[in-house]
């Protein structure tokens, strides 16, 4: 009897899953393997690792199904790889394009000698497949996505019928609800609602008062969903749909930046950038992370990430653009926090947009664009519902003159219960005088 091991990392699934797939269809036995790493655990904020641990269940309960169970291991994952590998024929995996996973990865392979079989199971087209006619790497979106979508697919796997090893090992934490229900099942009823409503993505995405994105991110980080499986069930049927795929091709094309450029986790993309003067500003970092910055669009999303694990993603960009420009504070500061507490945390997709809101990365926003949150604010809420759904304490102030509390006359303050200074911050920041620092900063490192 032959023996299989899957190590299953960011792709806690079974369905359209290269590695499972070969795994069970070449060998009479699978064991089923995910390793918790105290690195990548302790570093996760608590609403990722309590969504990793639903996931983990799930998957634990799928692998039941076929009459086995995931076999947990905590620990070195090199370490806990190579003692599972003991006495497999060959151990299954899929690929990962961060710095970390790839020296991690590096080290195992070197210890298995050549039982490793690596499979691309995370992206639609796997990074380095999607190249320009010379062979090289894009370095802008736009043409990037002309291949990609005229890019045709490899066939989708399909599993055998081995029989799964039943020890559970050290078995999945026992931790606190999740934001979502976890695993493939309940990730494919959140596709199905977001295929419901994809006509209309195009025209509500950058509405974060409405409930109107896919909410697909974290299960396409924690690979409980294939970007195959989203892309053919979303379809291309309106402009709508069509820029709902285009966001998986974006999350292609950001992966294979990191797997060409792994060192943009730490360095500009564009390197006259690495030189900015950034502020060292310990106190302007905090309020913008305690969502205090007295720019209501803005710490309606920090608060938001603080409680949930999530932002809407074009808060996100206010969001950064803020401490980017506002409060020129490097963008990695950001980056790393929003990594941390982020339940789609992705190292990928977080550097290229964290490196696109500063100017810094490839397809870069021009450095002279600076996000204005006031006007951001009343455009993209424009009755302050969401500002109200987390800024309570201005939650009396009329329409979208919550945007800016400190433009109201006192009557209209002292009407809504708001005291600046007290109950709310005043602006930390001057944002016309800001962006002006802000394009002097970046000009300067242009020379």
């Amino acid at each position: 009897m032959t023996t299989g091991l899957v190590w299953f990392r960011s792709d806690l699934r079974l369905g359209d899953n290269p590695a499972w797939a070969e795994a069970t269809a070449l060998h009479e036995r699978v064991v089923a393997l995910f390793v918790i790493d105290p690195g990548l655990w302790d570093g996760s904020g608590a609403a990722r690792r309590n969504q990793l641990g639903a996931h983990l269940v799930a998957l634990d309960d799928s692998l039941g199904q076929w009459g086995g169970r995931l076999l947990v291991r905590r620990g070195d994952p090199v370490e806990a790889v190579l003692e599972a590998a003991r006495g497999a024929d060959a151990v299954y995996w899929n690929d990962d394009v961060t710095p970390y996973a790839a020296r991690r990865d590096r080290a195992v392979r070197s210890e298995l000698d050549g039982r490793e079989r690596v499979h691309d199971g995370r992206y639609v087209h796997a990074p380095g497949q999607i190249l320009t006619s010379a062979g090289e790497p894009y370095r802008v979106f736009t043409p990037f996505h002309r291949r990609w979508a005229a890019e045709p697919w490899a066939p989708l796997p399909e599993p055998g019928e081995a029989r799964v090893a039943g020890d559970p090992g050290g078995g999945v934490p026992d931790l606190p609800p999740a934001v979502m229900p976890g695993g493939e099942a309940a990730a494919l009823v959140r596709l199905a609602a977001a295929v419901d409503r994809a006509d209309d993505y195009d025209e509500v995405r950058d509405r974060p008062d409405l409930d109107a994105t896919s909410r697909l991110s974290a299960d396409l980080k924690f690979g409980t969903l294939s970007p195959r499986t989203a892309a053919r069930d979303i379809g291309d049927e309106s402009a709508g749909r069509r820029s709902l795929v285009r966001q998986l091709a974006w999350r292609d094309f950001y992966a294979q930046v990191m797997h060409f450029h792994p060192d943009t986790t730490a360095r500009s993309m564009r390197r006259e950038y690495d030189s900015i003067a950034w502020r060292d500003d310990p106190e302007a970092l905090a309020a913008w992370q305690a969502g205090l910055t007295g720019y209501p669009i803005v710490d309606a999303g920090m608060r938001q990430l603080a409680a949930e694990g999530w932002m809407h993603n074009r808060v996100r960009m206010i969001a950064a653009s803020f401490l980017v420009k506002d409060l020129l504070v490097d963008w990695r500061l950001g980056e790393r926090h929003f990594r941390r507490l982020l339940v789609d945390g992705d190292v990928a997709q977080n550097v290229g947009n964290w490196q696109w809101v500063a100017g810094t990365g490839t397809d870069a926003a021009p450095y002279f664009r600076v996000f204005n949150p006031v006007l951001q604010g009343k455009r993209f809420d424009p009755n302050g519902d969401y500002v109200r759904r987390w800024v309570p304490e201005l939650g009396d102030l009329d329409g979208a003159a919550l945007h800016a509390p400190w433009m109201l006359g006192p009557l209209e303050l002292e009407t809504a219960g708001v005291v600046l200074g007290d109950t709310y911050p005043p602006p930390i920041v001057d944002h016309a005088e800001a962006r002006d620092a802000a394009i002097a900063a970046y000009e300067a490192a242009r020379g």
